[in-house]
């Protein structure tokens, strides 16, 4: 087997959106997994819709992401440069070997010759497609005689360089992930590889880098699925021996109706961005997985999921795991639906594998954010007892905020519910039991009180109900022994006698 070397290429034409994180980490894997280089190009071939930041944006996301580059934009090569812009003068030449071949033509149709052979088209019910049964008619190199042609190249009339697709041909080709693929030629139009401004389109431009950047396997979406055919006769053309392919499914629309696109995160409410972009023109600034709290490892776990399945039941997975079992064989072709609660969950089950040191920083920024002061020791105690309620970091204060301040006001439910007539004087007879304390852990003040209830013959919840609700202010919240444990004895008593004078 030669040497994988495979690609992510992007348009720097905004935000990197999931789906093409996704395609940059299969490529990731891919590589990784069999010893090979990864490679990043930016294909700017469509300087119109050039995006400030993007690239930036980019190199940034894939950072985050832990997908590291081996070669490419941000880290050379001996293959460079790995801007397509910046390689102008080696499309062209092989354009002009195309043109030489015959497996290409100059074409002079102006945009109002375009659009009339359209309008005939619609007349008769056809749908315009510049292809063989149409090219004789229109103003071209395969009609035009030579001197005409010089004449208008001359004069400077703008012209694009087609491909010419050859007449009714089966092609037969392979897919790794959708198998044998056969498609005539006759159904291909003659697209345009060079166009009037001096710019490759991305046919071209792909196919060449491609080639002379030695890569070994093509792994891209399906929407680039109906190229492949042209990408394989270019190949041909070239005389080159062409790449593998593999065609991945798209990303669905939570509802799998439609491809996932990057409208939908703020109009469905989850991220599609990895990292925050801010629109260079408008200000505006799209939601993403980093600043929504997901972390890293976590986002990639879910993009794996996303059109891949190890075989087994297994579903958190590190970055090496993934490396070890990835394989474009269990790539699936249907498109995969993405769940935004799955990718919840996946947060969830990361939160709780990491160490409370790894946690920490984050948890720190919350409380700095909110003007609070504690001991570093009490916060990572306090963090053991909620992480299990936590979906991400930012979760930490909605459910231990009553560790650091008493509750300011009751839930109204709760209290009609729970707090009885004679709670105010139960409570009273619990505080001197809670004052006789000497070790007022968790453990042992739960056996006091409980044997204390015992004793007295009362329910546990006329006690132990109205006890959490002054303690922090309505019934939620972890074991409410490990709470006042951490709290401690003057805390907890102070927090009672409010209740018992407030409710």
């Amino acid at each position: 087997m030669k040497k994988v070397r495979v690609r992510f290429a992007p348009s720097p034409t905004g935000p990197l959106h999931m789906g093409g994180v996704r395609t940059a980490l299969y490529n990731y894997l891919f590589a990784r997994r069999n010893k090979g280089v990864f490679i990043l190009r930016i294909e700017d071939t469509d300087q119109k819709r050039y995006v400030k930041g993007a690239e930036e944006y980019i190199i940034n996301a894939l950072e985050w992401c832990g997908i590291e580059v081996d070669e490419g934009l941000n880290r050379g090569g001996e293959f460079g440069p790995y801007r397509q812009s910046e390689r102008k003068d080696i499309y062209r030449q092989y354009a002009d070997i195309l043109l030489d071949k015959g497996f290409a033509y100059y074409a002079f149709d102006t945009p109002g010759e375009l659009e009339e052979a359209r309008k005939e088209n619609e007349k008769s019910g056809k749908t315009f497609t510049y292809d063989a049964t149409t090219r004789e008619n229109m103003s071209n190199s395969l009609v035009l005689s030579e001197q005409r042609v010089k004449d208008k190249k001359d004069r400077g009339v703008p012209y694009v360089i087609r491909f010419r697709m050859p007449e009714n041909e089966i092609l037969v080709f392979n897919d790794i992930i959708r198998g044998r693929i056969e498609v005539n030629t006759s159904t291909l139009d003659d697209k345009v590889l060079f166009k009037s401004d001096g710019m490759p389109t991305y046919h071209l431009a792909n196919v060449v880098d491609d080639h002379l950047m030695q890569i070994s396997h093509v792994i891209r979406g399906e929407e680039w699925l109906p190229s492949l055919p042209l990408h394989v006769l270019l190949y041909r053309a070239f005389q080159w021996d062409k790449p593998e392919f593999a065609h991945m499914p798209l990303t669905l629309k939570p509802d799998g109706k439609g491809k996932l696109s990057k409208r939908d995160g703020d109009r469905l409410g989850f991220p599609v961005f990895p990292i925050e972009w801010k629109n260079p023109e408008t200000g505006e600034t799209s939601s993403s997985y980093r600043e929504s709290g997901y972390f890293p490892d976590a986002f990639i776990n879910i993009l794996a999921f996303l059109g891949w399945n190890p075989g087994t039941e297994k579903e958190i997975f590190s970055m090496d795991e993934l490396i070890e079992e990835f394989s474009l064989e269990r790539v699936v072709k249907a498109g995969s639906r993405f769940d935004p609660e799955k990718a919840k969950w996946f947060n969830q089950q990361y939160l709780r594998m990491k160490t409370t040191n790894e946690l920490m920083p984050g948890i720190m920024k919350e409380m700095e954010g909110r003007g609070l002061e504690a001991e570093t020791a009490y916060i990572a105690k306090v963090l053991e007892l909620v992480r299990e309620r936590m979906t991400f970091i930012h979760d930490f204060w909605e459910h231990s905020w009553f560790f650091f301040i008493p509750p300011e006001k009751y839930d109204d439910k709760v209290v009609k519910k729970r707090w009885k007539e004679n709670s105010p004087a139960m409570l009273e007879e619990m505080i001197v039991v809670l004052e006789s304390i000497i070790e007022f852990s968790s453990a042992e003040t739960e056996r006091v009180i409980k044997e204390w209830i015992e004793s007295k013959e009362y329910g546990m919840g006329q006690i132990l109900s109205p006890f959490r609700l002054a303690i922090v202010g309505g019934s939620m919240g972890p074991h409410l022994f490990d709470i006042i444990g951490l709290i401690g004895k003057k805390e907890t008593i102070t927090r009672l006698r409010k209740a018992i004078d407030s409710i």
